[in-house]
């Protein structure tokens, strides 16, 4: 019985054994795969970054034909923004002035009269129904 039980002893450890040597083929066959697959993810990024490269090389070159005309660009809108507050004193006295609402005889007209347009006409617009669009072939731009 010993011997039988000494059998069942060596057939259980050879059996993991077994299995363990088996786990780790599979592990080790995992991980390789997974390496593989990343070494071909990380070759397509670099061919992409290789590309981005060359792209920033030339933004890079085009903004050192730039910057020269920024910096004069930056001069300009600081002496501007230095010259706005006295501006806008200028404008408070010229508003101080002037009435919102001034008081006028009446309407300026331009000197040739009434300005008329055809563009109704033209698109076929004809509110009144009567040919020449009731207005003599002439709308009306200035009201009385």
């Amino acid at each position: 019985m010993n011997h039988l039980l000494a059998a069942e002893e060596m057939h259980s450890t050879n059996g993991h054994l077994i299995f363990s040597v088996v786990l780790i083929v599979v592990l080790v066959a995992g991980l390789a795969f997974f390496l593989v697959v990343l070494s071909i993810q990380l070759g397509k990024i670099a061919d992409m970054l290789e590309g981005a490269s060359d792209l920033v090389a030339t933004i890079n070159a085009d903004a050192e034909a730039i910057v020269p005309g920024l910096e004069h660009i930056n001069r300009t809108g600081g002496t501007v923004a230095g010259a706005l507050p006295l501006l806008y004193g200028f404008a408070e006295r010229i508003i101080r002035g002037v009435s919102p609402n001034p008081k006028r005889d009446h309407v300026a007209r331009p000197a040739m009269g009434v300005r008329g347009s055809r563009l109704m006409e033209a698109v076929g617009y004809n509110p009144t129904g009567k040919a020449g669009g009731g207005h003599g072939g002439r709308i009306d731009i200035v009201r009385q």
